[in-house]
């Protein structure tokens, strides 16, 4: 019987399957980046809010201390949403007729909580703990990036699992000492200065990447 096919189809089959192949791979490629994106994971997407609330202004130019408003940070999982008389404490005598604050004094005279949109939201099968971390010498940037320099409050993480994963697995990159887990401008010494590994010494840090620490 004659030949079916010709000879080039051999080539053509080859350049079709390793095309196939360099295809798939382009497009896992191109969604991965995807969900990577600050379309999916909103990191540097500044979220508006009741009140344009701005942490740059209050941290940088006031120096308020994070406790200040966030006063569970230290001793719960949470760190807390400020109540309306926190933001009173001042603004019953600074800005005080303000229009842009009029949300602030309607939900202090009436006792109604004003309705922040959470900027890092984790999904609920994922446990954390503030109190942990913070008392193990992670700092507030680490996680939050450089609040002082957000006039709105934006993601500075993706928070996904294997940034999270990259912090467990080598925690002496991250760690700090206790007295500048607060503070936003404490930049990590260099080479034999790092104090990274004997922190995590210390303060008794372990490299914990089980499923079960996060997920409960």
């Amino acid at each position: 019987m004659g030949q079916i096919f010709h000879p080039s189809a051999n080539t053509l089959a080859k350049l079709g399957i390793f095309g196939g192949v360099f295809l798939l791979i382009g497009l896992f490629t191109i969604w991965d980046q995807f969900l990577r994106s600050p379309y999916v994971t909103g990191v540097r997407q500044p979220i508006e809010q009741t009140v344009p609330f701005s942490h740059k202004h209050h941290v940088q130019q006031l120096g308020i201390d994070c406790r200040y408003c966030h006063t569970a940070v230290e001793k719960s999982a949470v760190a807390g949403i400020p109540p309306t008389k926190t933001c009173m404490n001042c603004h019953v005598q600074i800005w005080k007729d303000a229009p842009i604050l009029a949300p602030v004094r309607d939900s202090f005279l009436t006792g109604k909580q004003l309705q922040w949109t959470r900027v890092h939201d984790l999904p609920d099968f994922v446990y954390f703990n503030h109190s942990i971390h913070v008392n193990r010498g992670i700092g507030c940037v680490s996680c939050h990036g450089q609040v002082d320099e957000m006039p709105l409050m934006w993601k500075a993480n993706t928070l996904h699992m294997s940034w999270c994963l990259n912090c467990h697995r080598h925690p002496d990159k991250f760690v700090r000492p206790k007295d500048k887990v607060f503070d936003m401008r404490w930049e990590r010494p260099t080479g034999t200065n790092d104090p990274g590994k004997a922190l995590v010494a210390e303060y008794d840090i372990q490299s914990l990447t089980s499923c079960s620490i996060c997920h409960r």
